[in-house]
C-alpha cells in the first residue's frame, strides 16, 4: 500500500494562493476596463443634470435628509473641510488595493471572494453609469453646496469640459461608498478579532466624506449598497474553515474525526 495516500477530505480546506501574476492582470485588466468605459458616459452634460434634478426632487419627496446638513459640518473650519478633500482623494483606491493585497496574502479564499464580488460590484455600476449618467451635487446651483475641494483643496478633478481622466458625471452609484463597505464587509468575515466590527467606521466615515463634500446624494450610496448586497447574494464567501479563518495550515483534520483504524491512521499520519 502506499504510504503517500492522502486523505480525500483535506484537499478541499487547503485553499491554494491564486498565481501573483495573472492576478495582477486580472486587476489591472479590470480597472483599466472600467477606467476607458467611464469614458464612454462623458458627453452627457445635458441629461446628467437632468437627472440629477430628479434625483433631487425624489430625495426631498423620501424625505432624505439634506446632504447640506452634513456639509454645514465640515464648514465650521478650512482644516476639516480639508482633511475630508484629503480623505475622499487618498484612501478610496490605495485602502482598496490593501485590503486585496492582504487577503492574497493572508485569506487566499476570501481574496477569490473579494476579487469577484468587487468586479460584479464595478461591472454594474459602469453599466448604470452608461444608462445614467448623473451631476454630482456640488454642480447642481439648486441644492446650495460647495465645492469643497474647489475651495478648500485639495481637488481630483479639473473642469469637466477639459477633464480627460476622470467622467464627472458618473456620480451613482458611489464606488467610493461601495467599495469601502465592501473592505469592511470582508474583513468582518474573513477575520475573527472581537474588533473586526469596527471596520465599519471606514464605509460610515466614507459616506459621511462623499455626501459633504458634495460629491455624491445620499441616492448613490444607497444604489451603491443595492448593488453590493445583489452581489453579495450570488457570489457566496467560502465556508469558514481551519485554513480560511486565518488558524494554523496544518490543522485540516479535526480531532474529532480521526480515523478508527490504525491503517487509517498511518495513511492520515503521512499525508501530513
Amino acid at each position: 500500500m502506499n504510504a503517500r495516500t492522502e486523505p480525500s477530505q483535506a484537499a478541499p480546506s487547503a485553499i491554494a494562493r491564486p498565481p501573483l501574476v495573472r492576478e495582477l492582470l486580472v486587476v489591472t485588466g479590470l480597472f483599466l476596463v472600467y477606467k476607458f468605459g467611464r469614458q464612454l458616459a462623458t458627453g452627457h452634460a445635458g441629461e446628467a443634470f437632468h437627472n440629477a434634478h430628479r434625483v433631487w426632487d425624489l430625495e426631498r419627496t423620501l424625505h432624505l435628509p439634506g446632504e447640506g446638513s452634513v456639509q454645514s459640518l465640515l464648514l465650521h473650519g478650512d482644516t476639516l473641510a480639508h482633511l475630508a478633500n484629503t480623505y475622499y482623494a487618498t484612501v478610496h483606491f490605495p485602502a482598496t488595493v490593501a485590503f486585496l493585497v492582504w487577503l492574497y496574502l493572508r485569506r487566499p479564499a476570501h481574496y477569490v471572494w473579494a476579487r469577484r464580488v468587487l468586479a460584479a460590484l464595478t461591472t454594474a455600476a459602469l453599466v448604470l453609469h452608461l444608462v445614467l449618467p448623473l451631476a454630482p451635487p456640488r454642480m447642481l446651483a439648486v441644492t446650495g453646496l460647495v465645492d469643497t475641494a474647489r475651495v478648500y483643496g485639495p481637488s481630483v478633478y479639473g473642469p469637466p469640459q477639459t477633464d480627460q481622466l476622470s467622467n464627472q458625471f458618473a456620480a451613482m452609484p458611489s464606488l467610493h461608498f461601495g467599495w469601502a463597505l465592501m473592505l469592511a464587509i470582508g474583513l468582518i468575515v474573513a477575520t475573527r478579532s472581537q474588533w473586526r466590527w469596527l471596520w465599519l467606521l471606514h464605509p460610515v466615515l466614507t459616506l459621511l466624506v462623499i455626501v459633504g463634500t458634495a460629491n455624491h446624494y445620499w441616492l448613490d450610496a444607497i444604489a451603491a449598497g443595492a448593488l453590493l448586497g445583489l452581489a453579495l447574494a450570488v457570489i457566496h464567501p467560502p465556508h469558514r474553515t481551519a485554513t480560511t479563518a486565518g488558524r494554523a495550515q496544518d490543522a485540516l483534520v479535526p480531532v474529532s474525526a480521526a480515523p478508527a483504524s490504525a491503517e487509517e491512521q498511518v495513511l492520515v499520519g503521512a499525508a501530513r
